[in-house]
């Protein structure tokens, strides 16, 4: 079985998303190095509807981010594709910009997830999602895991 069908552009989740009958749940992120605190925030982004929809930045979106030297260390490709491999993932849909707001709006998913460390106000599409009626959902980050800290670790900057 192969989960690379599970990777859509903009307009084919647009078609994809419209076919679906339950809750259909939207978070997203760059997802460069692939750890515990990443798959935590899928499952329990996934529990919160019928099926999940992760959008991820494309590389040029990740290098305005700001996320450091060289970054991303892993192509969008396979960001993708590792993310589409997982269970509680429904869909993958790429994105250019800086951030999601039109991929949300495109989507119009009926709940909106992201880590905790993101004040609800700074929730990019948290407004358009609750004006249609969804709600938005933070949920706690898991202590010591991210990107940035295992690459320091990677490189030998912290125990």
């Amino acid at each position: 079985m192969t989960t690379a069908p599970k990777i859509r552009s903009r307009e084919a989740a647009v078609r994809w998303r419209a076919a679906q009958p339950g809750p259909v749940v939207f978070t997203n992120g760059v997802f460069d190095l692939l750890h515990v605190g990443h798959v935590t925030l899928l499952e329990a982004s996934r529990a919160q509807g019928a099926v999940l929809i992760v959008g991820v930045n494309a590389d040029d979106s990740v290098r305005r981010l700001g996320k450091g030297t060289g970054r991303p260390l892993v192509p969008l490709a396979q960001r993708a594709r590792v993310l589409a491999a997982l269970a509680s993932v429904d869909c993958v849909v790429p994105f250019e910009e800086a951030t999601p707001l039109e991929l949300i709006r495109a989507l119009r998913p009926d709940v909106l997830v992201k880590g905790a460390d993101y004040a609800p106000e700074a929730i990019v599409g948290a407004s358009e999602v609750t004006a249609w009626g969804g709600r938005v959902v933070r949920v706690p980050l898991v202590e010591g895991q991210s990107t940035t800290d295992l690459i320091q670790r990677l490189r030998g900057g912290a125990e």
